[in-house]
């Protein structure tokens, strides 16, 4: 996460601290009810615009944990298109870039209110003090707003949901402010982030380590052919990090089950070996939770199973990434 000055991080490199970013006005209407106090919150600047209608939206979460709010506005939006499509025009040789609406979401952290100001920044100051805790703020963020994505997606019957992720922003803030403030998505104090600077993020550091783009190439020009169980198993990831264990659980199964037929004899490696004999030594923990799944919510009791045979086999498909280039 860059930023202008440089702070420790926990584990004893640096990295530039978050700039702070000014606090905004707050227009408060008279429709819109208090929230709470101050709330914590990360917001993302989004370039174009999301399938949700601009509004304030409420996260019940099933683990216990409380509530969150998105509130999602378009800025800047283009004039609504007429009933009938235009004639196609001419183009220009070189045109310039058009200008495009920016859609800002900001998920607000309902479940863990502030009694006032000094402890609401003493959280901000807290949140950004290490790489680990910015990403944790951002992951939690990114996964509201994915989680609204995904049930408008459901609602709509739409095979091709969106998401988002952080490097897909244009700003990405930490901050808090009132319950009214962040209900209009502003702030009384907060900070910008870099997420797309190289090595900012345990994520993108791996994405990095397997070079991509090499692979896309591939992919591409038909010289590769994407596993099934690739495929798989990115979805399951997908749902169990979206907190949707059922549908998780499920995924797992099949992608576990592609795998094994797959890459049982992908490498000539001890570690690979290793992996795949501990898949194998865990296809009943799956096949037993995939079918609890089946007949109807899983107990969270299950997830730690799901999430280290998920990371297995996630590990599998890493390790023929590197040591085949």
């Amino acid at each position: 996460m860059d930023g202008t000055a440089a702070s420790p991080s926990a584990s004893g490199d640096s990295f530039p601290r978050p700039h702070p970013f000014p606090a905004q006005p707050s227009n408060r209407s008279s429709r819109l009810p208090t929230l709470s106090p101050f709330f914590g919150f990360a917001q993302f600047d989004l370039a174009g615009t999301l399938p949700l209608a601009d509004g304030r939206y409420l996260a019940r979460h099933d683990d216990g944990e409380g509530d969150s709010v998105l509130v999602l506005q378009t800025l800047a939006a283009a004039p609504r298109p007429g009933r009938r499509r235009r004639k196609p025009r001419d183009a220009e040789a070189a045109p310039a870039p058009p200008a495009v609406p920016v859609a800002r979401a900001t998920a607000i952290r309902a479940f863990d209110p502030f009694d006032g100001a000094a402890q609401a920044a003493a959280w901000l100051a807290e949140a950004i003090a290490a790489e680990e805790a910015i990403d944790a703020v951002i992951a939690a963020g990114v996964a509201l707003v994915n989680e609204a994505l995904h049930a408008q997606a459901v609602a709509l019957a739409d095979p091709r949901p969106t998401t988002i992720t952080a490097e897909r922003a244009i700003a990405v803030r930490l901050g808090y402010g009132s319950g009214e403030q962040t209900a209009e998505g502003t702030y009384s104090e907060a900070r910008e982030v870099d997420v797309r600077a190289p090595g900012s993020s345990l994520r993108r550091r791996r994405q990095e380590e397997v070079r991509p783009q090499e692979r896309v190439a591939g992919l591409l020009r038909g010289r590769e052919r994407a596993d099934a169980c690739e495929v798989l198993l990115l979805r399951a990831r997908a749902d169990l990090d979206a907190g949707r264990r059922r549908e998780a659980a499920l995924q797992l199964r099949v992608g576990v089950e592609a795998l094994l037929v797959e890459l049982p004899e992908a490498l000539e490696d001890a570690g690979h070996s290793a992996d795949i004999t501990a898949l194998e030594e865990r296809r009943d923990v799956i096949e037993a939770a995939a079918e609890r799944a089946l007949r109807g919510d899983l107990p969270p009791e299950d997830e730690p199973g799901i999430r280290e045979a998920l990371s297995i086999a996630e590990r599998v498909l890493r390790r023929r990434r590197l040591l085949k280039e």
